[in-house]
């Protein structure tokens, strides 16, 4: 059997982080923990710790992270701040970045491990949306390859796997509507917070379900594959699918569309960046489309 991939986990306590470490914990062989990163989320953290035994954690506010290098008495280095961050990247031990931090924070760590050379599996989109043309360039210097878990463009890049990119006409990505699909304009005037986190098929963290409530987060994934996959954007359309199954498409120049199905459980689009060029066997739920019925599209 090969050596473990070993991964840096960019955010661990988030709804991505917390997929993260249920696929690894499902392939003890396949991948190994050797750096894990947070907020301040300690008392999540510390469990982690307990169970992956990474060699490096770094808690980006200081003060929880002096509380935990109490607690955790040497188990493993403690880090902290955005120096922190950038020494996980930098001098760590890993294969594979896993950036799942929300928002730019996770941008210079991501930088750090490209010009590595290392793969990164890259949840944070706004790493793109802010930074596309020096990712990129970067990418191409070092070698890096980046593969997306986001799950429209996880799904477009498995549709394209195989295939010419000049053959490509246009791209599709999905989008559920979210909460608020069916409502007039007037609902809007008093729209609580707990109805617009209240996502009818993905669990996500609130800044991206929020994000997803207004469609903003429709505009940066739009953004995010024109850096991704090279296309301008007006050769990258976005369709409303309220069942989630379908989670992009590609259409080529044939006219042919390929589409990827399943489930809306972010542990399958991490699995493949994770695993990629393998795809590994697990017991996850499986789609049943007659179960399902009927897919729309708006």
């Amino acid at each position: 059997m090969p050596p473990a991939k070993k991964i840096l986990v960019l955010g661990s306590t988030g709804s991505i982080g917390i997929n993260t470490l249920n696929v690894i914990r499902n392939f003890p062989g396949k991948f190994k923990i050797s750096a894990l990163t947070v907020n301040k989320r300690i008392d999540l953290l510390e469990p982690q710790i307990e169970e992956f035994n990474p060699q490096v954690v770094v808690v980006k506010e200081e003060k929880p992270a002096e509380e935990l290098r109490k607690k955790i008495k040497g188990k493993c280095e403690v880090l902290s701040g955005i120096e922190g961050l950038i020494s996980a990247a930098v001098n760590s031990d890993y294969d594979i970045l896993l950036g799942a931090m929300v928002g730019f924070a996770g941008l210079v760590p991501t930088l750090e491990a490209i010009k590595r050379g290392k793969r990164i599996a890259l949840a944070n989109k706004e790493t793109l949306v802010v930074a596309g043309e020096l990712v990129n360039d970067l990418c191409r210097k070092h070698k890096a390859e980046i593969i997306p878990v986001d799950s429209e463009h996880s799904a477009i890049y498995q549709c394209l796997t195989g295939e010419n990119s000049d053959e490509v006409e246009k791209l599709i990505l999905t989008a559920s509507g979210g909460p608020f699909l069916e409502k007039e304009k007037s609902y809007f005037k008093n729209v609580s917070v707990e109805e617009a986190l209240d996502h009818p098929n993905w669990k996500m963290g609130n800044k991206i379900t929020i994000d997803s409530a207004s469609m903003m987060n429709k505009g940066l994934e739009v953004i995010e594959a024109r850096w991704l996959f090279g296309l301008p954007a007006d050769k990258i359309e976005v369709v409303i699918h309220p069942q989630s199954i379908i989670h992009s498409m590609v259409q080529f120049v044939d006219g042919s569309i390929k589409a990827q199905l399943g489930l809306p459980d972010m542990k399958l689009p991490i699995q493949y960046a994770l695993s990629f060029p393998e795809r590994l066997k697990n017991g996850y739920s499986r789609t049943s489309l007659p179960e399902i019925r009927n897919l729309t599209f708006l």
